[in-house]
């Protein structure tokens, strides 16, 4: 019994130190297609499995560290009975230090994806060389999700996973840019490609410093010192409007006010009208689109 006991115990340390970085939970939605439902059930698991069992970094996940992520893939066109152009809604949110609170790191649609996939086909991965669009896609987001976590508990921590990213972008093949959007310069503004290029312009370098110091100088601090957390949060809303100016419509600040749009509004309601009028005036800016939204603070 004891040697049973021990064993569990060993085999339930080794599941803590190797669990996988990635927690995902996807959703295919497939209401305008006519192919075998069989063929999404398939894929849903498929993707799943790809994104949760693959490691993804040399470092050691608790199962309580693992970066919850959000998946709902649309699908838009049936282009051929295995091929399909979707639309990908990705969302990965990190707890706030001592608290129930999760802040949202990422929240982006991407609506350049096209894929071939049959049932039961597994997703295969290489990282220096192109394979299919599907594993290219989805690696590429688990590079960037994952580069938004380190960044927020490190300054540039993500840096080296904002590179893996962008290697996908260098490795995908020039003579398929005609047939499969998102991967160069001529595609969509809110592409994969001018994802990276916002990313690690030298430009945004303050943004990306200024997100470890918005959640682990300003979030992770809140549930002792409120007062103290939303002055850090304004100091890097400044940051973020000089990075706007200097860098307009820069794809990573609209990334950022996507995910952070509501979560702004919840903690500067309550604050002094100078931090409201501020804020207001900042994220209008960033978000123009969205600009009669930053009101519901309360200016």
């Amino acid at each position: 019994m004891k040697n049973i006991i021990l064993t569990t115990c060993f085999l339930l340390i080794g599941i803590a130190v190797f669990a996988q970085e990635l927690n995902t939970t996807v959703t295919v939605n497939s209401q305008k297609a006519q192919a075998d439902p069989q063929i999404f059930k398939s894929l849903e698991a498929s993707i799943q499995e790809f994104m949760n069992t693959k490691r993804w970094t040399e470092d050691d996940f608790e199962q309580n560290e693992r970066i919850k992520v959000n998946m709902q893939l649309t699908i838009t066109n049936e282009l051929s009975a295995s091929s399909f152009a979707a639309e990908l809604q990705i969302q990965a949110i990190r707890p706030v230090f001592n608290s129930d609170y999760q802040t949202p790191l990422l929240t982006h649609l991407d609506k350049a994806i096209t894929f071939t996939f049959e049932a039961y086909q597994p997703i295969i991965f290489q990282e220096d060389t192109y394979t299919d669009n599907i594993s290219h896609i989805l690696a590429f987001y688990a590079y960037v999700i994952l580069g938004y976590d380190y960044d927020s508990f490190s300054p540039f921590g993500g840096d080296k996973y904002f590179q893996k990213a962008q290697n996908l972008v260098n490795v995908f093949p020039a003579n398929l840019s005609g047939s499969i959007s998102g991967w160069t310069a001529n595609g969509p503004k809110q592409s994969r490609y001018w994802l990276m290029e916002s990313m690690l312009n030298p430009s945004v370098r303050p943004y990306r410093e200024a997100m470890y110091t918005y959640h682990r100088r300003g979030m992770d601090i809140m549930h002792e010192d409120l007062e103290t957390g939303k002055a850090i949060l304004m100091q890097v809303l400044e940051t973020i409007g000089q990075v706007n100016n200097k860098y307009l419509n820069a794809m990573v600040l609209k990334m950022f006010a996507n995910a952070k749009q509501t979560e702004l509004i919840d903690i500067f309601k309550v604050a002094p009208r100078q931090q409201k009028t501020r804020v207001y005036a900042i994220m209008s800016k960033v978000d123009p689109a969205n600009s009669s939204k930053y009101r519901a603070i309360g200016i």
